[in-house]
């Protein structure tokens, strides 16, 4: 069978991530596409890796990927193929037009010796590293500006061994921000699929300034005390798609983000686009949340589809006075809670800042938020819905949200905020039980 021409594998890929025409619900599709057949193949083993889980192999996977740089011009792109096997590694890059297929019974390990993980410049959007200044670490799997880029494979596993970042995080002995499992960094068409990642140091999966991105069956896991093990970050990028998968970390499971107080606002590159359906897992953290970091805007986000159990917050929605940028058109529903200590937050006080040049009177907008078919049961407390003072939280609609609790479940507590509740309980507040302006609530 001929290898389609790679003008039409993009226009596939584009055609799944256009946003529908107007009116229509936007949505993914009912399947993650298949990755496309490359024109040439080639195992990392061919270039000296051993996957016998000693043998350090960054060279190896650098040779592979430089050759396939090389090949770029080849017809369909390049595959490489990582064998059953334990492939110690450092990070590693990736290229344009390039599939890396993870074999069954592959694990792609990552060494636990900090001293081999080189710099990388902090990202525009934060003006540092997300927890220390200066650089960061880089990621174990990277890429920046590529196109035409699969991450996917028969349910391998990309080890990031993190318990070593871990203790220094609680030791307090880390001289930089820790690194993720993938980082895609101004990158386009990318599908990530059917790939287990465990153990990340820091976030697992982070696509920055990307867009036409599907995440669709992946398993991601690490232990509930590992800190801030964010199963999908999703920051500063457009026309993405997350199904499908289960996720069960130390952080938040899925994220929406948008760049750090003055420099988020300065870089100005929203998330938007966004459609996530169909996520399962658990965290002491949030299920599904956007922010703290949305200073360059979140807006035009479709959640369908989820289940989550012995979670910390089901749904949170957090930013913070100094944030700028917006959240708006957010709909979320058909979501089930087994146990939670909120149902659901929505918080303008979350959040910590870079430096102290932020501009604390630049306030966040934060409007037109749906949450909808919300069920919940062993919930410790409804929800806290908390806006800012001089910028109230607006048509924040919640509708056909239950959520009870083994005993007597704590209220709603709200402040700030205006908009509408129709069969709500435990009952709303007061701020959203007024009946005259639902209207958006029921369209």
């Amino acid at each position: 069978m001929p290898t389609p021409p790679l003008c039409l594998l993009a226009a596939a890929v584009l055609l799944l991530l256009l946003p529908p025409p107007a009116g229509a619900q936007e949505t993914c599709s009912g399947a993650a596409p298949a990755p496309p057949r490359r024109g040439a193949w080639m195992s990392v083993a061919s270039f000296g890796a051993v996957g016998d889980g000693r043998t350090l192999n960054t060279a190896a996977f650098a040779r592979a990927v430089a050759r396939i740089e090389r090949r770029r011009g080849a017809r369909g792109g390049t595959l490489l193929y990582v064998p059953p096997g334990v492939w110690l590694t450092g990070p590693f890059n990736l290229t344009s037009h390039m599939t890396l297929f993870l074999a069954r019974g592959a694990v792609i390990r990552a060494t636990q010796d900090t001293s081999s993980w080189p710099l990388v410049d902090p990202l525009p959007s934060y003006g540092r590293g997300r927890e220390l200044p200066g650089g960061r670490y880089m990621s174990l799997i990277h890429g920046n500006g590529l196109q035409d880029v699969f991450i996917t494979g028969e349910n391998g596993t990309i080890d990031g061994q993190g318990s070593v970042w871990w203790d220094m995080w609680k030791k307090r002995t880390l001289p930089f921000t820790r690194p993720h499992l993938l980082e895609l960094v101004y990158s386009t068409d990318v599908i990530v699929s059917n790939v287990v990642f465990q153990d990340s140091p820091f976030w697992n999966i982070h696509p920055v300034y990307c867009s036409n991105v599907v995440i669709a069956n992946v398993t991601v896991l690490a232990p509930h005390d590992s800190p801030n093990t964010d199963g999908i970050d999703l920051d500063s990028s457009s026309n993405v798609c997350i199904e499908d998968s289960y996720i069960s970390a130390g952080d938040d499971l899925i994220s929406i983000k948008s760049g750090w107080d003055e420099y988020g606002i300065a870089f100005a590159r929203p998330s938007s686009g966004i459609t996530i359906r169909r996520i399962t897992g658990s965290s002491p953290f949030a299920g599904f949340a956007v922010g703290s970091e949305t200073s360059g805007g979140v807006e035009n986000v479709f959640v369908e589809h989820l289940n989550f159990f012995s979670m910390g917050v089901g749904i949170h929605i957090k930013t913070n006075s100094g944030r700028g940028g917006f959240i708006r058109n957010i709909t979320i529903s058909e979501v089930t809670l087994n146990g939670a200590r909120y149902g659901l937050r929505i918080a303008g006080d979350v959040g910590g800042h870079p430096d102290t040049s932020y501009n604390p009177n630049v306030l966040p907008v934060v409007d037109s938020v749906t949450i909808k078919n919300v069920w919940g049961q062993n919930i410790r407390q409804a929800g806290l819905i908390r806006g800012i003072r001089n910028s109230v939280f607006s048509r924040i609609c919640l509708s056909n949200v239950k959520l009870y609790g083994s005993a007597s479940i704590g209220p709603w507590k709200c402040r700030d905020v205006s908009g509408g509740a129709l069969d709500v309980q435990p009952s709303p507040c007061t701020e959203l039980a007024s009946t005259s302006e639902t209207g958006f609530c029921t369209t």
